[in-house]
């Protein structure tokens, strides 16, 4: 198995295609990319973590960077940290929701955003030229910087846009599941500071995951339980690098990872009206939202950086991607866990329920899957083949892959950026047609 280089970071299996070496070439080489100056380095909760945050640190110190190590910290703390210090770049060790065995380097530039594509290519070119390590006067230092989670915190509750007393006053209880990883500090902290009575669940920042760590309905099934039992407003799970936010509503009912940017941006967009930004594969109902507040939608590839781009361009308010991830760049350019919460919990306070929010918007349904991505499937005829079979009249775009759609329905087809696999996503009105149109997919690409 090979590495998996993409915007989405530098991923790999830990022992076969990413170790201590890997990574610090490849941070060598980010040392001799960056303009001079402080770099900060962060990680999740990973066992692996560790080991390679040093390794990561020692090469950006041998280029002559000073390191500012903020140990175990989110992936948008750091990036709001980068944002708002001397810092020049910074290097996440996190590999998101993959599995435990995976880690990842996410490389980000002086303004808090990602390295794109361009500087992506930049960087693989410099691995094959020999690496410029300083003198032993001119290494860079190394010090600690362990308040990220706060100033975190302290920007979010300080927009202008959450509603603390609001929140504070509903009385609201919920369940928080950190699956181990970076956000079991961030995470109850935000909400506590918010009014909100806190059950945690899996907050200890082990990195021993105890259950599939991407936030999905089909991953949660101890949150749910709990926020039955507990008879909480609702619950909350997030990814290991707490970009992603996935929610549960009163009596343990699951809701879609995709509904978490539409009530965030319906919220939103209630208070500061703007452009919207989301990724082809995300829900249609962030169309309807754009249509309640009289505001345009611009869809962009799959990505982070991709949708923060045009975010820019654009002069978004708000956008992010339906795998649970909300970007305000009022804040900072990142998806932003702990930000959707606060919007989400903003949202909540004023309608009453979770469940009143749900119900502004009529019904939807979508269903991920994803095929090993051979030679046999990896084929955009095929592709293309496979989705003029649905029906007649669709509309093509092939900005990312090919999405067909059908006006009430869709699907996507697409490389993913952190797999070797294709993934297939369909949105339809209910589950049963959702499903129908990727099986029909699924057997045209394998016949």
């Amino acid at each position: 198995m090979n590495l998996k280089i993409s915007i989405s970071g530098i991923r790999g299996v830990v022992g076969e295609t990413l170790d201590a070496e890997s990574v610090a070439a490849y941070c060598a080489a980010v040392g001799n990319l960056l303009e001079p100056g402080p770099v900060v380095v962060s990680r999740d909760s990973r066992p692996s973590g560790p080991a390679l945050h040093m390794a990561a640190a020692a090469a950006l110190m041998s280029t002559g960077h000073d390191v500012i190590d903020a140990g175990i910290l989110s992936t948008p703390g750091t990036e709001l940290l980068v944002q708002t210090s001397d810092a020049v770049g910074g290097v996440i060790l996190t590999a998101s929701h993959n599995p435990v065995q995976w880690n990842a380097l996410k490389l980000l530039e002086k303004d808090g955003l990602f390295f794109d594509a361009e500087r992506i290519e930049e960087l693989l070119a410099r691995l094959d030229r020999p690496r410029h390590h300083v003198g032993a006067l001119e290494h860079g230092t190394l010090r600690r910087q362990d308040d990220g989670d706060e100033r975190h915190v302290d920007a979010i509750v300080s927009l202008d846009v959450i509603s603390p007393e609001a929140i504070a006053a509903a009385g609201l209880k919920v369940v928080v599941d950190c699956t181990e990883g970076a956000g079991g500090r961030v995470m109850p902290l935000l909400l506590r500071r918010l009014g909100v009575e806190v059950i945690e669940l899996y907050c200890g920042m082990s990195g021993h995951f105890p259950h599939d760590p991407e936030p999905r309905p089909q991953h949660l099934e101890e949150l749910i339980r709990r926020v039955e039992e507990e008879d909480a407003d609702l619950g909350m799970a997030v990814d290991p690098d707490v970009d992603r936010l996935a929610l549960i509503d009163r009596g343990g009912r699951p809701v879609s990872e995709e509904l978490t940017l539409v009530i965030a941006a319906d919220h939103l967009l209630s208070r500061r009206k703007g452009p919207m930004v989301a990724n082809l594969s995300s829900t249609l109902l962030l169309d309807r939202v754009a249509e309640r507040w009289d505001v345009p939608i611009h869809r962009t590839a799959v990505g982070e950086a991709n949708v923060v781009r045009r975010m820019l361009e654009s002069g978004a308010v708000i956008g992010g991607e339906g795998n649970g991830g909300v970007i305000l760049p009022a804040l900072h350019p990142g998806r932003d866990a702990p930000l959707g919460a606060a919007l989400v919990l903003s949202a909540v306070a004023e309608a009453g329920s979770l469940r009143a929010l749900l119900d502004r918007f009529p019904a939807t349904s979508m269903v991920k899957e994803k095929l090993q991505l051979d030679p046999g499937i990896d084929d955009a005829d095929r592709w293309r083949r496979a989705l003029e079979e649905l029906a007649e009249g669709g509309r093509m775009d092939a900005t990312d892959g090919l999405k067909y759609d059908l006006h009430d329905r869709w699907v996507h087809l697409r490389r993913s950026n952190t797999e070797n696999a294709l993934r297939i996503i369909a949105e339809a009105p209910s589950l049963d047609e959702a499903r129908s149109l990727v099986e029909k997919v699924r057997r045209s690409l394998q016949a």
